[in-house]
């Protein structure tokens, strides 16, 4: 099963380093991972996207618990909880593509970025299901460069991340 961890981190050199680190000394994969600070300046934000049976994830979240710079942690798997995801998707538009391609960003609610003669930039956010049919509706042939967030999160309602 999925499941996306979110810290809070001390704004550390190194801090990062150790939590990655546990990670692969127990040889377990992060699918995505995104960090960036907080209203806090001494604090970071850390969210990690794995998958793993609960035992393993229990494991995981004790071990990060034990981190000296993990100040807070929670699997925002286990509540309700709102994810998203940016892609930046480049891709050949010419001809009859370039109408074709607006219609299909409009239908996914993207946002063309960039134009050129032959290739659009588009910006795509929302769920990983939602960006991977989006790639899957452009096809193949037409996907020049993928770049991808990777998953964000934050719990509903009254739940917080915070200290």
């Amino acid at each position: 099963m999925r499941h996306i961890i979110s810290l809070l981190l001390e704004n550390e050199p190194g801090a990062l380093s150790r939590v990655v680190g546990l990670f692969s000394q127990r040889n377990y994969n992060i699918e995505s991972l995104t960090v960036a600070p907080t209203e806090d300046p001494t604090l970071s934000r850390l969210t990690l996207t794995t998958v793993g049976q609960d035992e393993m994830i229990e494991q995981i979240t004790k071990n990060l618990n034990k981190l000296v710079e993990v100040v807070k942690l929670v699997d925002l798997s286990e509540s309700s909880h709102i994810e998203r995801e940016i892609l930046l998707i480049k891709v050949k538009a010419t001809g009859a593509q370039r109408a074709e391609i607006k219609r299909t960003t409009d239908i996914f609610r993207g946002q063309i970025v960039d134009v050129t003669s032959n290739v659009y930039v588009i910006q795509l956010v929302g769920t990983a299901d939602k960006l991977d049919s989006f790639i899957q509706a452009i096809g193949p042939t037409s996907v020049l460069e993928v770049v991808r967030s990777g998953i964000t999160g934050i719990s509903r309602g009254d739940k917080v991340l915070s200290i």
